[in-house]
């Protein structure tokens, strides 16, 4: 008890001292504001309800499996092993669970036709135990690195399973986890199941207080989730909108943070008279940065297109037009109109839960969140794609992944514009350079598959030896 009462000090400091800043993301942003209910007093659906929408009758045989992915990229994560759930499971009845307005916006999008989809409660103690009696979910399954104190020791409490699925830490997070060793260490210890990307993380793991017979090296289950057929009907889609000819090399930078997106536009605007058949396209990581690019598009005047003006293109009988952040064309072609047939060659993409099939459209990929702070993002949808992947040096979140593509030379890292332009002209100057890169990157992908179908048959010993109905 005095455990549980100790997080939620902590917790309600922590509220107190970042409210102002919440308070202004949720009027600014529109963060924060949704779920409140669910987030402060776990009132999510009920066990009887969710399988009431599915017409199921509770019984010893029907397991719930709360599954919760924090946001966009754990969402992402879950799509190939809910989707061999319901092909070999039929007993399992899955709930998906997010934190972010963006991870809840893409789990709808995805899920929410099929599964029941909910905001997890935040780690309070009264939410948490509130949330678990109404759900009273057979196995909670945590993606990454969602680990909350309260939620996994309450969890424990009503005889609910636990499991941590593509384990993983930060680096910086990790060292901050070792510092409050003291206090997590039991949070570990009740967990049944870890299992990890690497032999690293999971000596992470162990060494922050896991018991050795619970971790797992599974692999990383990011690279089932990655597509690799260009021809999937999403990036063809989203090709035959923005245009796209079979001509076009498509430069695509993604996940990106200030200053990647100012270095890819200087790197584009330096190479496009050398070579007319080049286009940019920009994913930055944030929606609330979208219309700082945009910003930045318009200081540049350049020739751009959003993406969520292409419906505008494609109703308007397939005609290509210029547009800005204002639908003008303002300092960019004085006294032309703005309905005038130009194809922008710069777009950017300023929706949600799309960069995994717009990386199908690429030639050339820089991974963003890499050259500042932010320790790097997913460079795997990329590199399945065959596409030629260059990313920056700080890539600390992803280090295991980013050591295996280093090893076979599937990649190059860049460190600042200059050497990104050098390495974009050399891809397009010399296509061999950038061929080889893409076979190598997609044999890498090749040899990692097979870890989603390992990660379920761990999950299903955990049913095993307790067939029991949850009471």
């Amino acid at each position: 008890m005095f455990r549980k009462w100790f997080f939620n000090l902590i917790y309600l400091v922590l509220l107190a001292v970042f409210s102002p800043l919440l308070v202004y993301r949720a009027l600014k942003h529109g963060k924060y504001r949704y779920g409140f209910k669910q987030k402060y007093f776990g009132r999510i659906p009920r066990r009887r309800n969710v399988l009431a929408r599915i017409g199921v009758v509770d019984s010893p045989a029907a397991k719930i499996v709360w599954f919760h992915a924090v946001s966009v990229g754990e969402v992402n994560l879950l799509r190939p092993i809910l989707k061999l759930i319901r092909e070999s499971k039929p007993h399992w009845h899955c709930v998906v669970s997010t934190t972010s307005l963006t991870g809840m916006e893409l789990a709808l999008k995805l899920f929410g036709d099929e599964l029941t989809v909910f905001y997890c409660p935040l780690d309070f103690s009264w939410a948490v135990d509130k949330a678990i009696q109404r759900l009273r979910p057979d196995l909670l399954v945590l993606a990454e690195q969602e680990l909350w104190p309260n939620l996994i020791s309450i969890a424990k409490q009503y005889g609910t399973k636990v499991a941590i699925i593509n384990g993983r830490f930060s680096e910086t997070g990790y060292k901050r986890y070792l510092w409050v060793r003291r206090f997590i260490a039991p949070m570990f210890r009740q967990i049944d199941i870890i299992a990890a990307q690497s032999e690293t993380y999971a000596g992470w793991f162990h060494r922050l207080g896991a018991s050795a017979d619970s971790i797992r090296v599974i692999g990383s289950m990011k690279f089932d989730g990655a597509k690799s057929d260009r021809n999937n009907p999403e990036t063809q889609y989203l090709k035959s909108l923005a245009g796209i000819s079979d001509d076009d090399i498509v430069f695509l930078a993604g996940s990106t943070q200030a200053p990647e997106e100012a270095f890819a536009v200087e790197c584009y605007e330096n190479l496009k008279n050398d070579f007319p058949r080049l286009r940019l396209i920009l994913v930055p990581r944030h929606p609330e940065r979208f219309e700082e690019v945009a910003a930045l598009l318009e200081a540049k005047a350049v020739l751009w297109q959003r993406r969520s003006k292409l419906y505008e293109v494609q109703e308007d009988n397939d005609t290509d037009f210029l547009s800005s952040s204002s639908d003008s064309n303002s300092g960019i072609l004085e006294g032309e109109s703005s309905r005038k047939a130009v194809k922008p060659r710069i777009l950017l993409v300023d929706t949600i839960g799309e960069l995994g099939s717009w990386w199908g459209t690429a030639s050339i990929a820089f991974v963003g969140g890499s050259m500042g702070q932010r320790g790097g993002q997913n460079m795997i949808e990329p590199a399945a794609y065959g596409a030629a992947v260059c990313f920056g040096p700080n890539t600390k979140n992803f280090r295991d992944i980013v050591d295996l593509i280093l090893r076979d030379n599937a990649a190059q890292v860049v460190h600042d514009q200059h050497e990104m332009e050098q390495f974009v002209r050399r891809c397009l100057e010399e296509p061999e350079v950038a061929e080889q890169l893409s076979m190598r990157a997609k044999k890498l992908v090749d040899r990692q598959l097979g870890a989603t179908k390992r990660t379920l048959e761990m999950l299903e010993t955990l049913f095993l030896a307790d067939d029991g109905y949850k009471k």
